[in-house]
Protein backbone atom coordinates (compact mmCIF):
# COMPACT_ATOMS: atom_id res chain seq x y z
CA UNK A 1 0.00 0.00 0.00
CA UNK A 2 1.07 3.56 -0.71
CA UNK A 3 0.36 6.51 1.60
CA UNK A 4 0.94 10.26 1.48
CA UNK A 5 0.09 13.40 3.40
CA UNK A 6 -1.82 15.61 0.98
CA UNK A 7 -4.18 18.55 0.86
CA UNK A 8 -7.15 17.72 -1.35
CA UNK A 9 -8.72 20.36 -3.61
CA UNK A 10 -10.62 22.80 -1.43
CA UNK A 11 -8.88 21.54 1.71
CA UNK A 12 -6.94 23.65 4.19
CA UNK A 13 -4.64 21.12 5.86
CA UNK A 14 -2.87 17.88 4.94
CA UNK A 15 -4.56 14.58 5.66
CA UNK A 16 -3.53 10.96 5.21
CA UNK A 17 -4.33 9.57 1.78
CA UNK A 18 -4.21 6.12 0.26
CA UNK A 19 -2.79 6.35 -3.26
CA UNK A 20 -3.00 3.86 -6.12
CA UNK A 21 -3.34 3.83 -9.89
CA UNK A 22 -6.85 5.31 -9.63
CA UNK A 23 -5.60 8.35 -7.71
CA UNK A 24 -5.94 9.16 -4.03
CA UNK A 25 -8.64 8.86 -1.42
CA UNK A 26 -8.73 10.42 2.03
CA UNK A 27 -8.33 7.73 4.68
CA UNK A 28 -11.07 9.53 6.61
CA UNK A 29 -13.48 8.48 3.83
CA UNK A 30 -12.44 4.85 4.21
CA UNK A 31 -12.31 4.24 7.95
CA UNK A 32 -14.24 6.26 10.50
CA UNK A 33 -11.94 7.45 13.30
CA UNK A 34 -9.02 5.93 11.39
CA UNK A 35 -5.44 7.23 11.36
CA UNK A 36 -4.90 10.76 10.12
CA UNK A 37 -1.11 10.59 9.69
CA UNK A 38 1.43 7.97 8.72
CA UNK A 39 2.70 8.11 12.28
CA UNK A 40 -0.77 7.23 13.60
CA UNK A 41 -1.06 4.46 11.02
CA UNK A 42 2.23 2.96 12.20
CA UNK A 43 1.04 3.14 15.81
CA UNK A 44 -2.09 1.20 14.82
CA UNK A 45 -0.01 -1.79 13.74
CA UNK A 46 -1.16 -4.56 11.42
CA UNK A 47 -4.80 -4.11 12.48
CA UNK A 48 -4.87 -0.56 11.10
CA UNK A 49 -3.32 -1.63 7.81
CA UNK A 50 -5.70 -4.58 7.47
CA UNK A 51 -8.72 -2.36 8.14
CA UNK A 52 -7.62 0.10 5.46
CA UNK A 53 -6.96 -2.65 2.94
CA UNK A 54 -10.43 -4.10 3.51
CA UNK A 55 -12.11 -0.69 3.39
CA UNK A 56 -10.33 0.25 0.15
CA UNK A 57 -11.63 -2.94 -1.46
CA UNK A 58 -15.20 -1.90 -0.65
CA UNK A 59 -14.84 1.77 -1.54
CA UNK A 60 -16.97 2.91 -4.48
CA UNK A 61 -16.49 6.65 -4.23
CA UNK A 62 -14.37 9.01 -6.31
CA UNK A 63 -10.58 8.99 -6.39
CA UNK A 64 -8.79 12.33 -6.74
CA UNK A 65 -6.17 12.54 -9.51
CA UNK A 66 -2.66 12.76 -8.10
CA UNK A 67 -2.01 15.87 -10.20
CA UNK A 68 -4.68 17.72 -8.19
CA UNK A 69 -3.01 17.07 -4.82
CA UNK A 70 -0.73 19.33 -2.79
CA UNK A 71 1.87 17.22 -0.97
CA UNK A 72 3.22 17.65 2.53
CA UNK A 73 6.25 15.63 3.72
CA UNK A 74 5.62 11.87 3.73
CA UNK A 75 6.44 11.95 7.46
CA UNK A 76 5.20 14.85 9.55
CA UNK A 77 6.53 14.16 13.06
CA UNK A 78 9.18 11.42 12.96
CA UNK A 79 10.64 10.88 16.44
CA UNK A 80 14.13 10.83 14.95
CA UNK A 81 15.65 11.34 11.51
CA UNK A 82 18.95 9.49 11.20
CA UNK A 83 21.16 9.91 8.15
CA UNK A 84 24.02 7.69 7.06
CA UNK A 85 26.89 9.31 5.20
CA UNK A 86 29.45 7.74 2.87
CA UNK A 87 27.43 4.57 2.28
CA UNK A 88 28.28 4.32 -1.43
CA UNK A 89 31.97 4.02 -2.30
CA UNK A 90 31.63 6.17 -5.42
CA UNK A 91 30.16 9.07 -3.42
CA UNK A 92 32.84 8.83 -0.72
CA UNK A 93 35.55 8.93 -3.36
CA UNK A 94 34.15 11.92 -5.25
CA UNK A 95 33.95 13.95 -2.02
CA UNK A 96 37.50 12.89 -1.05
CA UNK A 97 36.17 11.41 2.19
CA UNK A 98 36.92 8.01 3.68
CA UNK A 99 34.33 5.30 4.19
CA UNK A 100 35.06 4.14 7.74
CA UNK A 101 34.60 0.67 9.18
CA UNK A 102 31.51 1.91 11.03
CA UNK A 103 28.80 4.11 9.50
CA UNK A 104 29.01 7.88 9.62
CA UNK A 105 25.73 8.88 11.32
CA UNK A 106 24.20 12.32 11.77
CA UNK A 107 20.70 13.74 12.16
CA UNK A 108 18.33 15.92 10.17
CA UNK A 109 16.50 18.62 12.12
CA UNK A 110 12.68 18.69 11.84
CA UNK A 111 12.54 22.20 10.33
CA UNK A 112 14.26 20.75 7.23
CA UNK A 113 11.30 18.55 6.22
CA UNK A 114 9.74 19.46 2.89
CA UNK A 115 7.03 17.97 0.66
CA UNK A 116 7.02 16.86 -2.95
CA UNK A 117 6.69 19.60 -5.60
CA UNK A 118 7.30 22.32 -3.01
CA UNK A 119 9.84 25.15 -3.08
CA UNK A 120 12.97 25.27 -0.92
CA UNK A 121 14.48 28.73 -0.44
CA UNK A 122 17.86 29.77 0.95
CA UNK A 123 20.09 32.83 0.98
CA UNK A 124 23.00 33.02 -1.47
CA UNK A 125 24.91 34.79 1.31
CA UNK A 126 24.67 31.56 3.29
CA UNK A 127 25.58 29.16 0.48
CA UNK A 128 26.12 29.11 -3.26
CA UNK A 129 27.33 25.50 -3.17
CA UNK A 130 24.06 23.66 -2.58
CA UNK A 131 24.01 20.04 -3.74
CA UNK A 132 21.50 17.21 -4.17
CA UNK A 133 21.70 13.63 -2.88
CA UNK A 134 19.15 10.92 -3.78
CA UNK A 135 18.64 8.51 -0.88
CA UNK A 136 16.46 5.56 0.07
CA UNK A 137 14.49 6.34 3.22
CA UNK A 138 13.56 3.56 5.63
CA UNK A 139 10.65 4.01 8.06
CA UNK A 140 10.76 1.92 11.24
CA UNK A 141 7.47 0.23 12.13
CA UNK A 142 7.95 -1.04 15.69
CA UNK A 143 10.46 -0.51 18.50
CA UNK A 144 13.80 -1.94 17.43
CA UNK A 145 16.60 -2.46 19.94
CA UNK A 146 19.59 -4.79 19.68
CA UNK A 147 18.13 -6.46 16.59
CA UNK A 148 20.21 -8.75 14.42
CA UNK A 149 20.93 -8.18 10.77
CA UNK A 150 18.87 -11.29 9.95
CA UNK A 151 15.73 -9.94 11.60
CA UNK A 152 16.23 -6.23 10.91
CA UNK A 153 13.91 -5.93 7.91
CA UNK A 154 11.04 -7.30 10.00
CA UNK A 155 11.07 -3.95 11.82
CA UNK A 156 10.55 -1.88 8.66
CA UNK A 157 7.13 -0.33 8.07
CA UNK A 158 7.95 1.02 4.65
CA UNK A 159 10.20 2.98 2.35
CA UNK A 160 10.27 6.49 0.95
CA UNK A 161 12.48 8.82 -1.11
CA UNK A 162 14.75 11.44 0.48
CA UNK A 163 16.68 14.29 -1.13
CA UNK A 164 19.54 15.06 1.27
CA UNK A 165 20.14 18.64 0.10
CA UNK A 166 23.52 19.85 1.37
CA UNK A 167 25.28 23.20 1.70
CA UNK A 168 28.77 21.97 0.88
CA UNK A 169 30.60 25.10 2.06
CA UNK A 170 29.10 24.66 5.52
CA UNK A 171 29.73 20.90 5.46
CA UNK A 172 33.46 21.37 4.86
CA UNK A 173 33.81 24.18 7.41
CA UNK A 174 32.30 22.40 10.42
CA UNK A 175 33.12 19.18 12.26
CA UNK A 176 29.53 17.95 12.15
CA UNK A 177 27.14 17.65 9.21
CA UNK A 178 23.76 18.28 10.85
CA UNK A 179 23.49 22.00 10.16
CA UNK A 180 24.62 21.96 6.53
CA UNK A 181 21.87 19.44 5.74
CA UNK A 182 19.15 20.89 7.97
CA UNK A 183 18.52 24.36 6.62
CA UNK A 184 14.81 25.04 6.20
CA UNK A 185 13.38 22.77 3.52
CA UNK A 186 16.66 20.89 2.93
CA UNK A 187 15.13 17.44 3.59
CA UNK A 188 12.37 16.76 1.07
CA UNK A 189 10.73 13.40 1.85
CA UNK A 190 8.10 11.60 -0.21
CA UNK A 191 5.86 11.81 -2.05
CA UNK A 192 4.89 8.44 -0.62
CA UNK A 193 5.60 5.89 2.05
CA UNK A 194 5.31 2.48 0.41
CA UNK A 195 4.72 -0.39 2.82
CA UNK A 196 7.50 -2.96 3.13
CA UNK A 197 5.50 -5.77 1.53
CA UNK A 198 5.61 -3.84 -1.78
CA UNK A 199 9.44 -3.88 -1.88
CA UNK A 200 10.80 -7.39 -2.39
CA UNK A 201 14.44 -6.40 -1.88
CA UNK A 202 15.59 -2.93 -0.75
CA UNK A 203 19.02 -3.74 -2.22
CA UNK A 204 17.64 -4.08 -5.74
CA UNK A 205 16.23 -0.63 -6.50
CA UNK A 206 17.13 1.85 -9.23
CA UNK A 207 17.94 5.24 -7.65
CA UNK A 208 18.53 8.42 -9.65
CA UNK A 209 18.56 12.24 -9.79
CA UNK A 210 17.71 14.71 -12.55
CA UNK A 211 18.57 18.41 -12.30
CA UNK A 212 16.77 20.63 -14.80
CA UNK A 213 16.06 17.56 -16.90
CA UNK A 214 19.65 16.23 -16.94
CA UNK A 215 20.49 12.85 -15.34
CA UNK A 216 23.05 13.40 -12.58
CA UNK A 217 22.85 10.24 -10.49
CA UNK A 218 22.01 6.82 -11.91
CA UNK A 219 22.72 3.85 -9.66
CA UNK A 220 21.31 0.91 -7.72
CA UNK A 221 20.88 0.37 -4.01
CA UNK A 222 22.90 -2.84 -4.41
CA UNK A 223 25.94 -0.53 -4.44
CA UNK A 224 25.49 0.35 -0.76
CA UNK A 225 28.55 -0.36 1.38
CA UNK A 226 26.22 -1.43 4.18
CA UNK A 227 22.80 -2.90 3.46
CA UNK A 228 19.57 -1.59 4.96
CA UNK A 229 19.47 -4.60 7.29
CA UNK A 230 23.02 -4.02 8.44
CA UNK A 231 22.35 -0.33 9.09
CA UNK A 232 19.25 -1.06 11.18
CA UNK A 233 21.12 -3.69 13.20
CA UNK A 234 24.00 -1.30 13.85
CA UNK A 235 21.86 1.72 14.75
CA UNK A 236 19.69 -0.33 17.13
CA UNK A 237 22.55 -1.51 19.34
CA UNK A 238 21.80 -0.04 22.75
CA UNK A 239 19.38 2.46 21.19
CA UNK A 240 15.66 1.92 20.66
CA UNK A 241 14.62 2.99 17.18
CA UNK A 242 11.10 4.24 17.80
CA UNK A 243 8.20 3.63 15.41
CA UNK A 244 8.19 6.30 12.73
CA UNK A 245 11.96 6.81 12.83
CA UNK A 246 13.34 7.74 9.41
CA UNK A 247 16.71 6.36 8.32
CA UNK A 248 18.22 7.94 5.22
CA UNK A 249 20.65 5.38 3.88
CA UNK A 250 23.21 7.40 1.91
CA UNK A 251 23.66 8.66 -1.63
CA UNK A 252 25.33 7.12 -4.68
CA UNK A 253 27.97 8.82 -6.80
CA UNK A 254 27.20 11.70 -9.12
CA UNK A 255 26.90 14.65 -6.76
CA UNK A 256 27.05 18.03 -8.44
CA UNK A 257 29.75 19.48 -6.18
CA UNK A 258 32.27 16.90 -7.38
CA UNK A 259 31.70 17.40 -11.09
CA UNK A 260 33.88 19.42 -13.45
CA UNK A 261 32.29 21.80 -14.06
CA UNK A 262 30.14 21.69 -10.94
CA UNK A 263 26.38 21.24 -11.25
CA UNK A 264 24.88 22.96 -8.21
CA UNK A 265 21.34 23.90 -7.28
CA UNK A 266 20.71 27.50 -8.29
CA UNK A 267 17.84 29.96 -8.29
CA UNK A 268 14.94 28.35 -10.21
CA UNK A 269 16.61 24.94 -10.47
CA UNK A 270 14.29 21.94 -10.36
CA UNK A 271 15.67 18.71 -8.94
CA UNK A 272 13.88 15.36 -9.01
CA UNK A 273 15.17 12.32 -7.16
CA UNK A 274 13.51 8.97 -7.64
CA UNK A 275 13.55 5.32 -6.70
CA UNK A 276 11.77 2.84 -8.93
CA UNK A 277 8.80 1.25 -7.17
CA UNK A 278 8.62 4.03 -4.56
CA UNK A 279 8.24 7.38 -6.30
CA UNK A 280 9.67 10.59 -7.72
CA UNK A 281 10.32 13.56 -5.42
CA UNK A 282 10.60 17.01 -6.99
CA UNK A 283 11.93 20.18 -5.35
CA UNK A 284 11.89 23.69 -6.81
CA UNK A 285 14.77 25.90 -5.72
CA UNK A 286 14.87 29.64 -5.02
CA UNK A 287 17.83 31.69 -3.84
CA UNK A 288 17.43 35.06 -2.13
CA UNK A 289 20.02 37.80 -1.57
Amino acid sequence: MRFAHVTFPGGVAPSLALVDLDGAVDVAALVEDGPRTVEQLIAGGDAALDALHEAAGRYEGAWTPVADLDFAPALLTPPTMLAVGLNYAAHSGELNLKTDDTPTVFTFWPNSLQGHDQTTTWSRRLSETVDYEAELGVVIGRPAKDVTEEEALDYVFGYTVVNDISARNIQYSEAQWCRCKSLDGFTPVGPYVVTADEIADPQDLHIWTRVDGHMMQDASTDQMVRTVARLIAHLSQGVTLLPGTLISTGSPGGSGFSRTPQVLLRDRSTVTVGIDGIGELTTHCRMTD
